[in-house]
């Protein structure tokens, strides 16, 4: 027999899209040409200037540890962007670098919810949110939203939801799958509500600089003791040098420092280097060039999937994704899974089921991730509109 796993491990679900992935690469080795539409990666590299940051680093021997809340020039280079960008004058002191977003979702779970506690959070959002809270034996307490809400918390819903477990709500906006952007007012509103409960407002904010038609407002702009998650990985491309930071503040920031100390030590050297990069001029010319092709994208992508007849009833902001309603192409009960295998195996087009975004409608809806070129996206919806005929026929 095999031995016993603790029973946290057991419950953390697994991304049903990670099937799906395995298979797509068994699929491609054979030799067979997949559009990858499930991965929230987009298909640039790093940018040049990051990447030679990167290199001369390693050169210069910037291998070793750095301090638990990261390097100072990193972090006075961020509380610079927000100002710039938001107009928010941030302490530089209030900044921890962290692993990723993971990092800083971590540090911020760990401090702010004992065992048996919860946090409120939309259904669908991000999978990670949820699972890290049962890591430390707390819970999400998943509050189904739909297009009515654009796929967001509303005040009123804290409030009719909010319970004497309840220790914070977390927000993102732009929001994955949904790709819906929280405005200034809605922020405030928000965190007013969390305010009165005397709860902890979290936001995500991991996707901020990729928004089309408009810019992002950070919470911090009508909150300064919310907690704000945020990377490296999305608008400045740097998914593998995994790196990421948390604004807190400041009278969290000893307790997180504690965490992140014992908990990974420091936040990679190399990447903290090569990350300075990307406040450039010349970097940020690419990542707005880059804005503007992802804007291309989601305006060619979005109206060919509806009018092939998937159901997208809010029209994304941010982000890089469309989440789409599957009812109306399955003339009996939606099976979100069977309905990705379908196009995959037959099609070689890969997306992901809603299975993996929580359970509110989850098997009606699959997300796309506008990640490719579009001369793929052109090939990709010639292939769907195929494998919906088969689809069709199948059933």
């Amino acid at each position: 027999m095999p031995p016993a796993y603790s029973q946290r491990s057991a419950a953390i679900e697994p991304f049903h899209v990670m099937a799906l992935l395995a298979r797509a690469n068994e699929l491609q080795a054979q030799g067979h040409d997949i559009i990858h539409l499930e991965i929230g990666e987009p298909d640039f590299t790093t940018a040049a200037p990051i990447v030679a940051a990167g290199q001369a680093a390693l050169g210069a021997g910037k291998t070793r540890y750095t301090a638990a809340r990261g390097l100072p020039e990193l972090r006075e280079a961020i509380a610079a962007f927000y100002e710039k960008r938001y107009q928010v004058q941030i302490n530089p002191n209030r900044i921890m670098i962290t692993p990723g977003g993971s990092g800083a979702l971590l540090l911020t779970t760990s401090l702010l919810v004992e065992a048996g506690k919860h946090w409120l959070m939309a259904d669908p959002g991000y999978p990670c949110n949820r699972h890290f809270l049962r890591l430390i034996e707390a819970s999400a307490q998943l509050v189904p939203v739909g297009a009515h809400e654009r796929y967001q918390l509303t005040p009123e819903l804290i409030a009719g939801h909010w319970n004497a477990d309840s220790v914070g709500a977390l927000v993102a906006s732009p929001a994955n799958p949904t790709g819906t952007v929280l405005s200034r007012a809605e922020l405030a509103a928000i965190a007013d509500a969390v305010r009165r409960q005397q709860g902890h407002l979290v936001v995500d904010e991991i996707y901020h600089g990729l928004t089309y038609g408009l810019d992002a407002s950070s919470v911090l702009e009508v909150d300064s003791n919310a907690f704000v998650l945020n990377s490296f990985s999305k608008y400045f491309g740097m998914t593998g040098w995994r790196l990421g930071w948390l604004v807190a503040p400041e009278s969290a920031i000893p307790e997180l420092e504690k965490l992140a100390q014992n908990l990974y030590i420091s936040a990679s050297s190399i990447a903290q280097v090569a990350a300075l990069a990307c406040f450039t001029e010349e970097s940020q010319v690419i990542f707005e060039q880059r804005r503007a092709e992802f804007a291309a994208r989601r305006d060619f992508l979005l109206p060919a999937l509806r009018q092939l007849g998937f159901k997208i009833e809010v029209e994304p902001e941010g982000a890089f994704y469309l989440y789409a309603d599957i009812s109306e192409l399955c003339p009996d009960t939606p099976d979100a899974y069977a309905f990705c295998q379908h196009f995959l195996e037959t099609e070689h087009v890969a997306f992901t089921p809603g299975l993996d975004f929580g359970r509110h409608r989850a098997q009606a809806h699959v997300r796309f991730a506008y990640t490719q070129s579009i001369p793929r996206l052109q090939e990709a919806l010639q292939r769907i509109e195929r494998g919906l005929r088969t689809w069709r026929a199948r059933a």
